[in-house]
């Protein structure tokens, strides 16, 4: 192994303890002390705990185990090994470790405890792990079922926000739905964040300049399709410019446009995932 390849694994396995840690601070911090819950697994795990009084740590082993098993059959053993080594971890830490109850304010502790929890999953993801198994099983059943994998994660949500209406009450539900939404646009943005990718449609009389700035300038692609301009009157050919482009990188291209042509129309929009090309590409998920 080379240094190269030790380095990146002590990297993710810095991001899997950060990960692990995180989430840990949200759940004893936050969550537990207020009887508030998240989704997926970990969610199942909470209100199994505050129902029955069974150790949180424990319930997360016990049922992510089938998920783990199901992992080591139908996709990878490397995909089980992460699994099995952040859930350990996030279990761990959650045993042994002692933290006091920052708030009992329910919004704080629906958002706060939200974004712990949802940098935990984030980090862990990008140290190649997960902390909990609700995605492998939702990957697995959109394969079975031909759905989306967001539509089985959501489903599963709704069932358990149900039950915790059911056995917590109504106002738990709904702040439990809250501590939800923050994790989760927690985790997207710390996966996602900066690195959002960006796509850019440039029509401009200046279109090789812009070329020539996108891709000895800023380093990135760029894709030429031959149009006409729509306007009345006009029909003239002109080049048209694609590239992909990170949020953080976004500025420095608009800088040029407005240097080399202020009166070039631009068009943006956001794109969930790219292969190949001039991108600096984000971490993907383990599955």
């Amino acid at each position: 192994m080379s240094v190269k390849q030790v380095l990146i694994q002590i990297k993710k396995i810095i991001f899997l303890c950060i990960g692990a840690s995180s989430a840990t601070f949200g759940l004893k911090s936050f969550l537990l002390p207020n009887k508030f819950i998240d989704g997926g697994v970990t969610g199942i795990s909470m209100i199994t705990s505050i129902l029955s009084g069974i150790p949180i740590w424990l319930l997360i082993v016990l049922f992510n185990l089938p998920f783990i098993i199901l992992a080591f059959y139908q996709f990878s053993k490397e995909i089980a090994l992460r699994a099995i080594i952040g859930i350990a971890l996030l279990s761990f830490l959650l045993a042994i470790v002692p933290l006091p109850t920052i708030t009992h304010d329910k919004l704080l502790v629906s958002v706060f405890g939200g974004f712990f929890l949802g940098a935990g999953i984030a980090f862990a993801i990008r140290g190649g792990g997960v902390i909990d198994g609700t995605e492998i099983l939702a990957i697995f059943l959109s394969r079975k079922l031909h759905t989306t994998v967001g539509d089985i994660i959501l489903t599963i949500n709704i069932i358990i926000f149900s039950l915790v209406a059911i056995f917590l009450g109504i106002e738990v539900a709904f702040y439990s739905i809250l501590t939800y939404i923050s994790a989760s646009k927690t985790t997207d943005f710390f996966i996602e964040g900066i690195e959002e990718y960006i796509a850019v449609i440039i029509v401009s009389e200046k279109s090789e300049e812009l070329r020539y700035a996108i891709i000895y300038k800023l380093g990135r692609g760029a894709t030429i399709f031959k149009g006409k301009r729509g306007l009345k009157n006009e029909s003239n050919e002109i080049d048209i410019l694609y590239t992909v482009m990170t949020r953080i990188e976004i500025p420095r291209l608009t800088s040029e446009i407005n240097r080399i042509d202020p009166n070039a129309f631009v068009v943006m929009h956001k794109v969930k995932d790219t292969i190949g090309g001039y991108i600096k590409k984000r971490p993907q998920n383990v599955i």
